[in-house]
């Protein structure tokens, strides 16, 4: 604590030289409703002055390797920063863009006018609910408090702070949880839209994707997809709006109006310079901590659903057994951040924070640093779950507009990221240790579905290199050994699980990446689907998450089975070929090109594929 208030005091030493403590205690400063902004790139040779000008505008970029920031700016904002020592150009074309009117394009009927792609507020929450509603074993839609509008007396609509829980109910035990929140400041447009595609992904891809059923079978993703439904309908019209629409601050009418959620939170509140105290600037923390309804919302929620995991003193760290991840999307910036923002001290986690950032970066090809490395900020959503609460706890900052276009996206933002919530599901039983061991992926059984009683390969690859490079190098190890667990993975404790060890296909565990395979004895296997949990360990000990795949025990008496021959159109040769239906495959007999595999009830379409044929499918076929 000390070495922050010793920031703290230098910081406001610093502001008042440059003349910005007058700027936060003067009035009649504020923006008012329809007042054109510019957006300017800020050349600086100190970075004191990004600091400070942080504590009451928040810079939308920062290159401090280039010595400039991006900022969109009233005329007296603009001012004062050449005053304040910046050397200001304007950008032209985001200047445009930030003062175009907001408008339907041709056709569109659902969406934000002009970005079709986004879901608006009562369209993100009648989707939450259909899903709950759709599907009632995995989702439910939770009320978790009120906006500030729909807590207040007065006539104003306002909404409800909802909360979407996905787990499934029947399975029981202890579940880690991965708590995500989107769209707390309200001009970022990708970020709810990104938390709303993932619940999509997830109920959908149950059952048919086997990192998706186990997921949602052992764990639990909690999503508040509007943390600011107030602030984001007026943002839907086209403002750059940020904050929430509380008209006691700055003035009722003005569009500066509200606090800055994200510097309302309990923890170190107002401690470091990192906030301003002048209602109408952007970064307006508010007269007291969690003084919002909405921050009391998700502060209260997150209390209800995580056990304090972390002593109270700034130098304690997390146990490495603490379970739980937080994680709030922003936009924009393409970073992957992680406290302390308040101080350039590393975190008592601080070692393994980066790793998982660095883990996450890796997926979405994002910068990972600790938060301080841009600016100070207090009062923040992930210093509060992870200072309060000790979750490994991350900010993602999206793409590199606040109001960015559909394709970048639906190209870009939404398969990256969607790749790198996942793994955040995955590592959330384990955050401080799981992301310094190694990734299994590809994992492949070798039949899909078989009849008990025999022996079926297993193979996949172990993988101790999926880290981002950028802004510093994770260490990686030898991969040293390679287990795989049917049905009952050694988190549970009602049955005995039981590992089974995989070889490196080369002979020796001696590389950072290595092929493994793995025999699944398949005698006293029940009948149905089976799921076959695989991990890895690299020569540092470290156990990586858990990847799945299934495997189907059929009955052949009740089991459909298709046969049939593969040979040569023109001459009737017999082939030596490989006939696939659905995920289940199997080799023909080249003498006779035969071949006979038992399936699950359904539909297919056969496909035949042999060297120097082109594969032929047969559709239809049940």
């Amino acid at each position: 604590m000390n070495n922050i208030y010793r920031a703290l005091a230098f910081t406001v030493a610093l502001g008042s030289i440059l003349g910005l403590s007058s700027w936060e205690t003067s009035a009649g400063k504020s923006r008012t409703a329809g007042e054109d902004h510019r957006v300017v790139r800020a050349y600086y040779t100190d970075r004191q002055l990004v600091d400070d000008l942080a504590a009451w505008l928040e810079p939308w970029e920062v290159h401090h390797d280039e010595g400039y920031l991006v900022v969109g700016v009233t005329q007296a904002e603009y001012d004062l920063m050449l005053e304040a020592g910046f050397r200001l150009e304007t950008d032209e074309r985001r200047t445009s863009e930030l003062n175009r009117p907001a408008e339907l394009l041709p056709g569109q009927t659902s969406g934000i006018p002009g970005y079709p792609c986004y879901r608006t507020v009562e369209e993100t929450f009648s989707t939450a609910a259909a899903l709950a509603a759709a599907h009632p074993e995995l989702a439910t839609w939770l009320d978790v408090g009120d906006s500030w509008e729909k807590s207040t007396a007065g006539g104003k609509d306002g909404y409800d702070m909802m909360v979407l829980r996905l787990t499934h109910s029947a399975v029981t035990g202890p579940k880690p949880k991965l708590f995500i929140m989107t769209a707390v400041h309200a001009r970022e447009y990708a970020t709810a839209e990104l938390g709303t595609r993932f619940a999509e992904y997830l109920v959908e891809s149950y059952g048919t994707d086997p990192d998706v059923t186990w997921l949602l079978d052992h764990q639990e993703i909690h999503l508040l997809l509007q943390a600011n439904p107030d602030g984001r309908k007026h943002a839907e019209g086209g403002a750059y709006w940020r904050k929430n629409t509380n008209e006691s601050y700055c003035s009722p009418s003005s569009d500066m109006r509200g606090a800055d959620l994200n510097r309302n939170f309990e923890f170190l509140w107002n401690c470091c310079g990192g906030s301003s105290g002048n209602p109408c600037y952007e970064t307006y923390r508010g007269p007291s901590a969690a003084s919002e309804p909405e921050t009391e919302a998700i502060q209260g929620y997150l209390r209800s659903q995580f056990p304090d995991q972390r002593e109270d003193s700034l130098s304690a760290a997390a146990p490495v057994t603490t379970t739980g991840v937080f994680i709030d999307i922003h936009s924009y910036g393409e970073l992957v951040l992680w406290p302390w923002g308040s101080t350039s001290e590393a975190a008592p986690n601080g070692i393994a924070l980066q790793t998982l950032g660095r883990k996450f970066a890796f997926h979405n090809s994002y910068e990972p640093e600790q938060a301080y490395g841009l600016y100070p900020t207090d009062g923040t959503t992930d210093g509060f779950a992870y200072g309060e609460l000790g979750l490994s706890a991350y900010t993602f900052e999206l793409g590199t507009r606040f109001f960015q276009d559909c394709t970048a996206f639906e190209n870009t933002i939404l398969p990256d990221n969607l790749a790198a919530l996942l793994y955040a599901a995955k590592a959330s039983r384990a955050p401080y240790q799981m992301p310094a061991g190694p990734d299994v992926l590809e994992v492949t059984v070798a039949s899909v579905g078989v009849v008990a009683g025999g022996i079926v390969g297993l193979t996949a690859i172990v993988d101790d290199t999926r880290y981002s490079n950028q802004n510093g190098t994770e260490p990686t190890q030898a991969i040293a050994a390679a287990e795989f667990y049917i049905d009952v993975p050694p988190w549970i404790t009602t049955t005995t699980p039981i590992s089974t060890s995989m070889t490196a296909t080369d002979g020796a565990f001696d590389e950072p990446v290595e092929e493994v395979d793995g025999a699944i004895d398949t005698n006293g296997l029940s009948m149905g689907r089976h799921v076959i949990f695989a991990r890895g360990q690299d020569a540092a000990g470290s156990w990586g998450p858990y990847s799945a795949a299934f495997l189907q025990i059929l009955d052949p008496a009740i089991s459909p089975r298709v046969e049939g021959y593969v040979r040569d159109a023109d001459t009737g040769v017999a082939l030596d070929a490989t006939v696939t239906a659905g995920a289940f495959q199997v080799a023909t007999d080249p003498a006779t090109g035969y071949y006979s595999m038992t399936v699950v009830s359904g539909t297919y379409e056969i496909t035949a594929m042999a060297e120097g044929y082109a594969g032929v499918p047969v559709t239809g076929i049940e």
